[in-house]
């Protein structure tokens, strides 16, 4: 049998998208460009061990204390390793990313759970988008974006997201069908049953989805560094091309840092919310 052209159908459309979504992609990179830059501004403008006891105050009234003298001490290990810089702007690109994540993953993710439909034909894409190797993502995005912080995000956005979706899916699926009857029975529109019983039920499995989106967006980290994402995946990179055992590990040492400290801060407000 002739092989089917896949990939060259793939690479049509790519450079259809290219040539008719131009003004699209631009405006997608301006959006990027300025939330990320905000993000680095607030952070890098203010010195790194006020932004400490502030983030300590404020994880100790809001979480527990236990998380904020881990925080405390994760942070300062980082500027005393002198990588506060690029995790600034690998929080900056993981924000950016979650945030984008969240403002496409949670509507969905409502969708596939108040439809049978949206649901049969969203679950394979998330398959299909889990299971495809994130470097193949960075192609694309590549050609769409050029180099840079925008491609990366792009990437992550897209690798990061699925579990977004399906968690707020089943989250609202999982809320008991009598309190959904009941709030029928008290003449609750559709918008109030959702926003006042399904969504406030369905927070905990939600906030679990934005801990995985956070992780995943995480561990993208270096690879978008390949396409200059820039910050920790940088130094991670920078050590293993000069096979610098010690420049690499500081970098995957903050990495991990701030993944059990954003992992330790959304489950600590999940739990708390529970």
């Amino acid at each position: 049998m002739p092989k089917l052209p896949i990939g060259l159908w793939v690479e049509q459309i790519v450079a259809w998208a290219q040539v008719n979504l131009e003004g699209l992609f631009d405006f997608i990179t301006l959006i990027i460009e300025v939330l990320v830059t905000r993000i680095e501004t607030v952070f890098l403008t203010v010195h790194p061990l006020i932004i400490l006891a502030l983030v300590f105050i404020l994880l100790w009234s809001l979480a527990n204390p236990k998380v904020a003298i881990g925080t405390a001490i994760g942070l300062y290990l980082i500027y005393n390793m002198e990588l506060w810089e690029a995790s600034i702007q690998t929080l900056a690109l993981v924000l950016a990313a979650t945030a984008l994540a969240l403002l496409l993953g949670v509507p969905l993710g409502i969708l596939t759970a108040r439809s049978n439909l949206a649901h049969k034909l969203i679950m394979p894409l998330l398959d299909f988008m889990q299971t495809m190797p994130a470097f193949v993502y960075l192609i694309p995005a590549v050609l769409f974006f050029g180099l840079g912080q925008v491609p990366g995000l792009f990437a992550t956005v897209v690798f990061a997201m699925p579990p977004t979706i399906r968690l707020t899916g089943l989250g609202i699926r999982q809320v008991p069908a009598q309190l959904v009857e009941a709030s029928d029975a008290f003449g609750s529109t559709e918008w109030q049953k959702l926003t006042k019983v399904q969504i406030p039920l369905a927070l905990p499995t939600i906030m679990a989805g934005i801990n995985q989106c956070i992780m995943l967006s995480l561990s993208m980290v270096v690879i978008a560094a390949m396409i200059g994402a820039g910050g920790l995946g940088d130094e991670v990179l920078a050590g293993i091309s000069r096979l610098d055992i010690a420049k690499g590990f500081e970098g995957g040492l903050a990495i991990v840092i701030m993944a059990i400290i954003l992992d330790r801060v959304t489950q600590s407000f999940g739990e708390r919310h529970r």
